[in-house]
C-alpha cells in the first residue's frame, strides 16, 4: 500500500513538474516589452552565446537576393548581453504596425521562447506583436460585433480534387437570414488559405471597419491559390510537407480556369447575392495577376477588381489561352464598364516597373482604373494597408 502511494506521489510531482513547465515556462523574462512611448525592448537569455542579433520589419529594411527578385528584408540589431540576458532596445519610438520579428544567435535562426504569438509566412515562423494606434487598431481584436472564420471543404471538378476555402461571414449572418456580397481575396506565391486571415488580419480589419460603418457587412472568401493543392501545408491528406514555393501548375492557368468552380460552391452553400454587382475580387502579388486575369477570363463574374502588389504576365515559356489576347479581353471587361478596378503597389516593390507599364496599357486604351501607392516594396504591411483601403469601396 506504501510502495503504491510512493509511485503515485511521484508520478503527481512528475506530471506537475511537467505541468508547471507547460504553464509558466523556464523564465521570467518579458520580450518583447512595449513602453508607454511605444519603444520596444527584446530580451533573451543566452549566457553561452557569442553574439545575439534581433531582426525584423520594424527594422531599416536590406534588399535580399532571391530567384524571384529582389526583396526588401528586415535589417538586424545587435544585442547587448549583461549576467547571460542580451537586451535590445530601438532607439526611436515605433509607429503603430503589427510587427514580426526573430532572433539570430550566433548566425542561428530562432524564436523568442518568451512571446507565444507567431504566424508562419510560407516557410519562415516568425514572432509578432502590435503597436496600436491609428490603421494598427484595425489590426486588433477590439470591443464590436464579431464575424465567424471556417475552413471549409468543397469539391473542384475543374480541378478533380477536393480543395479548402477559408471563409468570413460578417458578424449577425447566422440569424440575419439576409443575403451578403462576396469578396474573394488571393494569397501571394507560396502562400495559401491560411495567409490572408493570419498575416493579413482581414477578419480583425473587416469586423472593425463593419463595426465603424466604414464597410458593408460581406462575405469574405479566401481561397487556395495553388492549383496542385487540396490545402496549406499540414492540412491535407499529405500531411505535415514541407511548405513549398515552387508547385507544380503555379501561374499557367489552371487556378483561373477553376475558378468558377469556387463562385458555384460558395453561391450554392452561403446566402449569397447571387450576380456581378455584388461579387469583388483582389489578391496580392500571384493573387493580384489572379484576378487580373479571373476578372477579364470571366467578365460577367466581378465587378469589382483589386491588384495589390500584382504580378502582370506569366513567363514567356507558359502557354495557356487564359493569357492570350489580353488587350482583347480587356476591351470587352472595361466595356461593361467595372464599378471599380483598383490598382495598387508600393515604390520600392520589385514589381513597381510592370505595374507602371500595364497602368499606361489602362491609360493609352482609356479604362478608367484608381491608383493607390504607398513607401516601401513587397512586404505584408503594405498588403494590410491595401486591404483596409479598398474594403470600404464595395458595394457602395
Amino acid at each position: 500500500m506504501k510502495r503504491s502511494f510512493g509511485l503515485a506521489f511521484a508520478l503527481f510531482v512528475c506530471t506537475f513538474t511537467f505541468a508547471q513547465q507547460a504553464l509558466w515556462g523556464g523564465t521570467s523574462i518579458v520580450s518583447p516589452e512595449i513602453h508607454e512611448n511605444n519603444t520596444v525592448t527584446f530580451r533573451l537569455k543566452a549566457p553561452k552565446a557569442v553574439k545575439v542579433q534581433v531582426t525584423g520589419d520594424f527594422l531599416p529594411t536590406q534588399k535580399i537576393k532571391t530567384p524571384f527578385g529582389d526583396f526588401d528584408g528586415p535589417g538586424a540589431a545587435d544585442l547587448i548581453e549583461k549576467d547571460g540576458t542580451w537586451e535590445y532596445t530601438t532607439p526611436q519610438p515605433l509607429k503603430p504596425e503589427l510587427y514580426s520579428y526573430t532572433f539570430l544567435v550566433d548566425g542561428l535562426k530562432m524564436n523568442d521562447p518568451n512571446n507565444v504569438y507567431m504566424i508562419r509566412d510560407v516557410v519562415s515562423v516568425t514572432n509578432v506583436f502590435i503597436i496600436g494606434g491609428g490603421r494598427a487598431d484595425l489590426y486588433k481584436v477590439n470591443k464590436v460585433p464579431h464575424g465567424t472564420v471556417s475552413r471549409v471543404w468543397y469539391n473542384s471538378p475543374t480541378l478533380g480534387m477536393d480543395r479548402r476555402l477559408t471563409v468570413y461571414t460578417p458578424a449577425g449572418y447566422e440569424t440575419s437570414g439576409r443575403n451578403y456580397p462576396v469578396f474573394y481575396l488571393l494569397h501571394g506565391m507560396g502562400g495559401d488559405e491560411e495567409a490572408w486571415i493570419a498575416l493579413g488580419r482581414t477578419a480583425q480589419i473587416l469586423d472593425n471597419l463593419i463595426a465603424q460603418g466604414k464597410a458593408k457587412p460581406m462575405i469574405v472568401v479566401m481561397t487556395n491559390g495553388n492549383a496542385s493543392q487540396e490545402a496549406a501545408p499540414g492540412e491535407s491528406s499529405l500531411g505535415f510537407v514541407s511548405p513549398n514555393m515552387q508547385l507544380p501548375k503555379t501561374m499557367e492557368g489552371s487556378f483561373e480556369m477553376a475558378f468558377p468552380d469556387v463562385v458555384k460552391f460558395i453561391d450554392k452553400n452561403y446566402r449569397t447575392i447571387k450576380r456581378k454587382q455584388a461579387r469583388a475580387i483582389a489578391g496580392l502579388s500571384m493573387g493580384g495577376f489572379h484576378s487580373m486575369h479571373i476578372s477579364k477570363q470571366f467578365p460577367d463574374m466581378f465587378n469589382y477588381v483589386g491588384l495589390f502588389s500584382a504580378a502582370i504576365m506569366p513567363d514567356n515559356n507558359v502557354k495557356s489561352p487564359v493569357y492570350a489576347d489580353l488587350e482583347g479581353k480587356l476591351k470587352v471587361q472595361f466595356a461593361q464598364k467595372p464599378s471599380l478596378y483598383w490598382i495598387a503597389i508600393g515604390k520600392t516593390d520589385f514589381l513597381y516597373k510592370a505595374n507602371e507599364d500595364f497602368r499606361k496599357l489602362m491609360d493609352d486604351k482609356g479604362y478608367k482604373y484608381t491608383y493607390y501607392e504607398t513607401d516601401e516594396g513587397h512586404i505584408w504591411k503594405n498588403w494590410r494597408i491595401y486591404l483596409t483601403e479598398f474594403s470600404p469601396l464595395l458595394f457602395k
